[in-house]
């Protein structure tokens, strides 16, 4: 009997991308909320962070064994499961009555999350022809900016029109259309024929590792107590150092670092982590900026923000053209100063500049961030083998994952710096431009790896064949 065959390689994208988009923007969509749930639980609302953090922890716990389960019980079945997995989590937080429920529900929540970023990212990647593999790839990585973006500006506006409860709810019909779609479009995609046994050791020392840096870096993000978050921070760097020693006594780890050896998949996980380190700050540098340094509403500040958003829309469909035309190498080499500089022109941002410039300054910049991504996220799986796909999946999305954070954390530390050096409580506008520019650098370094891919790396992807 004949596999069934996709009308459309758009199609797989897009319902990869959808499932994607509630994971992303669950992670964030709680934190204009929490001052209305923490009233609802009796609570203080620095208490109602735990609910953002469990999310996060459940994230980091199981990506990482996101590839190992796909290949021992079939990567669309374990598709559809975190789908499901996921719309229960989301029923059981819409009915929470106290903060320990909220807790549990996130973490069943956050447990179907985990794996559908780096499971959808499979489906593409095994599914998908090489030649539309730029096209598809840049389709899903839409969610990845709108998801942080979008998150507390629609919570902010379902607290202030609606309920908190409709947070969850709009994952349901979301949910159950994407559940569908999987069912009647994805393929079936074999169980691996030989499972090896599962690094219950490894997912132990990742677990610890992940959770505590992404703990500690959140709280840093948060202006928590420094002290436990460097704590935490150490912990999870001894952890994974543990994890190195693990990795190199197994012959089939859960995270499999033998894959940095594959010089396009190493170029862009190192490159593309410097890089989201300026990707993760600015969803906490703007909103930040804008409404405590320029005084603008949480709206108006939104409505900036999102310029960024309709920049990686725009340029989706322009990327695998541009890629045609000037290589992966070329291409990443001048977009990404191009986008280091973009965000640095957020240093200069001031509270009279006309709204419509900064508008078009970050739609530029969300454009050549998106272009950026869509590089890396397709050359980056060029030269790897078929039957590893699965872990490379795994740990490009745990390492994306971690860099967010750690974006986050960077952004954070300089401005707390910057505002102990100048002695004064609250962020000044100075303050935030130097953050900007440390920030942009730390993506601007990004330039020598670049400069290592060779001249027709992913040429057989882009179709672009050197003059």
């Amino acid at each position: 009997m004949p596999l069934p065959v996709f009308p459309d390689y758009r199609v797989t994208s897009l319902i990869v991308a959808c499932a994607i988009f509630m994971e992303q923007l669950d992670a964030t969509v709680l934190a204009t909320a929490l001052p209305t749930m923490a009233r609802d639980f009796h609570v203080g609302a620095p208490s109602m962070s735990i609910a953002m953090t469990v999310y996060l922890l459940a994230l980091a716990i199981l990506i990482p064994a996101s590839g190992a389960v796909a290949e021992r019980f079939g990567i669309k079945r374990v598709f559809q499961a975190s789908i499901v997995v996921f719309v229960l989590g989301s029923i059981a937080c819409s009915f929470a009555g106290s903060l320990p429920m909220m807790v549990a529900a996130r973490l069943l929540q956050g447990a179907g999350g985990a794996m559908m970023a780096p499971i959808g990212r499979l489906i593409v990647l095994r599914t998908v022809e090489r030649r539309h593999l730029v096209s598809a790839m840049s389709w899903t990585l839409i969610p990845a900016f709108l998801g942080p973006l979008m998150g507390p500006p629609l919570g902010g506006f379902i607290v202030t029109y609606l309920d908190w409860h409709w947070i969850f709810y709009i994952n349901l019909p979301i949910g159950v259309l994407g559940y569908w779609l999987v069912r009647r479009f994805i393929l079936e995609i074999p169980a691996g024929a030989t499972p090896v046994r599962f690094d219950l050791g490894g997912f132990a020392l990742c677990g610890v590792s992940l959770g505590s840096l992404l703990f500690g870096f959140e709280m840093i993000g948060q202006s928590a107590d420094l002290v436990q978050a460097l704590g935490l921070i150490a912990l999870g760097s001894a952890a994974g150092l543990g994890y190195l020693w693990h990795a190199r006594r197994r012959r089939d780890p859960l995270l499999d670092l033998s894959l940095l050896k594959i010089d396009s998949f190493r170029l862009s996980v190192v490159a593309g982590s410097l890089m989201r380190v300026t990707q993760g700050a600015q969803p906490f540098l703007l909103p930040l900026m804008f409404q405590i340094g320029f005084g603008l509403s949480a709206v108006r500040s939104g409505e900036l923000i999102l310029a960024t958003t309709l920049g990686a829309i725009v340029m989706r469909s322009a990327t695998p053209g541009l890629l045609r035309r000037v290589g992966f190498r070329r291409g990443m080499l001048v977009n990404g100063v191009l986008s280091s500089l973009g965000y640095a022109v957020c240093a200069l941002f001031r509270p009279d500049w006309p709204f419509a410039l900064m508008f078009a300054l970050l739609f530029c910049c969300g454009a050549f961030m998106s272009f950026q991504f869509a590089a890396y996220n397709t050359v980056a799986y060029e030269a790897v083998p078929t039957e590893r796909i699965s872990a490379a999946s795994s740990l490009y999305t745990t390492l994306q994952q971690l860099m967010l954070s750690v974006g986050i954390c960077s952004g954070a530390l300089v401005l707390k710096l910057s505002m102990g050096l100048g002695r004064h409580a609250e962020p000044h506008q100075l303050d935030f431009s130097i953050a900007f520019v440390v920030v942009s650098l730390i993506s601007l370094s990004s330039t020598r790896w670049h400069l290592r891919f060779a001249p027709d790396a992913g040429h057989e992807l882009s179709g672009h064949r050197r003059d």
